[in-house]
């Protein structure tokens, strides 16, 4: 919905949430059900009315627990039997500085000052601790925003019984929690408050009027913020950016200006706008983000303008250009296959209003930012949130090297006339293990990203992941897979849980990026192995159809499995009894 994309009308979204929430609900989307608990340290209301829009919008429908106000902390610490019965996927903890109980006094000594924290520090921690303990769900934090006066001016941030400063401190070391604690997360109002302006953010008046620990105006891009943060969690970013090149990625249009004449560089000014944005997007691979060109143009003077000596991106720094004259709502559509993502992971970014109402019309979920002038490109992207990190993982760093290894197996796939010799050149090497504490966090991911391999469409959050792994009730299985193009890292997960010599699949999911290299195959190789060390006798396999996994809803028939039931909608329950003699059907991959 376009009144929720950034850069949105605050005002409006206030004064119409009712009617923009209708609007949202009358769509047919496919969303997640997900209930979010709020533990309020001031009013949160507004918030929690303009936050649903945002979660309508990006995918996720949300219930609500919200705390009585000021009670977050009674309600994480003491128990709250409405709160248990809630079960939260997700808890919030809407805090700020105004909950600070205690500041140091201006010259109070270090001592003082070290214990002062150390208590207010305290009181979060443990109640951090205590909701992991009950609810094993992420928690979300507010860091602190500067107070509104600096009473020792300048010195306040520099002072240690500056207040600025014992904020400060107070943040980091909620940073040196979440370090060792992987279902934690901060939303970063003090980045926040600064962007939107501190004295307009923090304007006295709506705390000591509504106890709204922000202004009224300010609530939008706060919510916005939040919910950022719950769709990564729960797998709704974006993966990947389409990009227009001729007054995009510099100025001028190179098959009429020539390469030479672009404006890119340190030059001029717009030039250097120009290779600031370049710098800007290049930056986003080394968070797994892939980078691909759509671009109306001759594929020659794409190339040239790309290999433009001041340019900062070059062409191996994307994994596929399109440079043509197509349409480019079909080049979106070629990206996404050849990506083997969905067309909703897509961020199309071009400077032309009119290719950007086409694709946002021919390729429904793919993100279209509305961008004006180049001097604006980095904020409106930036401020989006689309590629929003929680958690930066070894594979997230080397997602486009994958991709790109991807593109040479296929292209080696081509010159073999049978696939299994193309499979066997592949010199595959596997590793299907229990769940282990390195790749727990990766795990969590995989869940929340995968879609098309889903068998039962349910996500799990680390902490479930983690009880999973910790209990004799289970039988978890990972597997990474690696060949002489590179590592693809962890690409498929495992979960069942144990009823006498049963075991039921709970979880069962591969990255496509992987298919049909017999690494389904091996998983249940390394599964029924499992099962016989745990005396089980038979699995249990679901599929629940979605609109994004059809492409598995045979995959049980293909391992063996008989079926069993099945219903109207598609949803299907799959038997497997494990033979005395199993024969193995990897053949293929080495499997440690």
């Amino acid at each position: 919905m376009r009144e929720l994309e950034y850069p949105f009308n605050n005002e409006y979204i206030l004064k119409n949430s009712k009617k923009i929430k209708r609007a949202l609900l009358e769509q047919d989307d496919a969303r997640i059900k997900k209930k979010v608990a709020v533990l309020g340290g001031s009013t949160t209301h507004d918030i929690v009315r303009v936050l649903e829009l945002f979660l309508l919008a990006q995918g996720i429908e949300p219930e609500f627990y919200e705390s009585e106000y000021g009670q977050y902390f009674q309600d994480a610490m003491f128990g709250n039997a409405q709160l248990d019965a809630f079960g939260p996927d997700v808890i919030y903890i809407h805090t700020s500085n105004r909950n600070i109980t205690e500041y140091p006094k201006p010259g109070e000594d270090r001592e003082k000052v070290e214990a002062m924290l150390e208590g207010q520090y305290r009181h979060f921690a443990m109640m951090w601790d205590k909701l992991e303990e009950a609810y094993h769900c992420p928690v979300i934090q507010n860091n602190f925003e500067y107070p509104f006066y600096r009473l020792l001016g300048n010195q306040d941030g520099a002072d240690i019984s500056g207040r600025t400063r014992f904020l400060t401190r107070l943040n980091e070391r909620f940073y040196q929690y979440g370090e060792t604690h992987g279902n934690f997360y901060i939303n970063d109002i003090n980045y926040m408050s600064s962007a939107y302006g501190l004295d307009k953010w923090s304007d006295s008046f709506y705390w000591h009027m509504y106890k709204y620990c922000l202004c009224m105006q300010a609530i939008p891009e706060f919510a916005y913020n939040l919910s950022n943060i719950i769709k990564a969690i729960f797998g709704k970013n974006k993966k990947a950016f389409v990009l227009d090149l001729d007054n995009t990625l510099w100025g001028g249009v190179v098959g009429d200006d020539g390469a030479e004449n672009l404006e890119i560089g340190q030059e001029t000014s717009m030039g250097q706008v120009y290779a600031e944005f370049q710098s800007y997007i290049k930056a986003h691979k080394d968070i797994g983000i892939m980078l691909n060109i759509n671009s109306k143009n001759e594929e020659e003077n794409a190339l040239a303008g790309l290999n433009h000596p001041e340019g900062i991106l070059k062409p191996d720094d994307f994994i596929l250009i399109k440079a043509n004259w197509e349409p480019k709502s079909k080049n979106m559509g070629e990206i996404a296959a050849e990506l083997n993502v969905l067309p909703e992971s897509l961020v199309f970014v071009d400077d032309n209003p009119a290719e950007r109402e086409i694709v946002r019309r021919q390729i429904p979920g793919a993100a279209v930012p509305e961008i004006d002038r180049p001097e604006h490109y980095i904020q409106v992207l930036d401020r989006s949130g689309f590629f929003e990190v929680t958690r930066l993982s070894e594979d997230d760093r080397k997602r486009s090297d994958m991709y790109q290894a991807n593109l040479m197996r296929e292209k080696q796939q081509s010159s073999f006339a049978d696939y299994g010799e193309y499979l066997e050149s592949l010199e595959m090497k596997g590793t299907i293990r229990p769940f282990e504490s390195m790749y727990m966090a990766r795990i969590a991911q995989l869940t929340n990203k995968s879609n098309q391999f889903n068998l039962t469409t349910k996500r799990y959050t680390q902490g479930e992941i983690e009880q999973a792994a910790d209990s004799p009730d289970y039988i978890t299985l990972y597997g990474k897979l690696e060949d002489k193009f590179g590592d693809n890292g962890v690409v498929s997960v495992i979960i069942g849980h144990k009823k006498g010599s049963v075991l039921h699949i709970d979880l069962w999911i591969m990255s496509c990026r992987v298919l049909k290299r017999d690494m389904e195959y091996a998983m249940m190789d390394c599964l029924v192995e499992e099962c016989r060390k745990a005396g089980i006798a038979e699995i249990i396999g679901y599929y629940y159809p979605t609109a994004k996994n059809r492409m598995v809803e045979n995959f049980y028939e293909l391992q063996g499995f008989t079926k069993t039931e099945g219903d109207e909608k598609g949803n299907t329950v799959w038997e497997f009894k494990i033979p005395e003699t199993y024969e193995n059907k990897n053949k293929y991959i080495e499997i440690s």
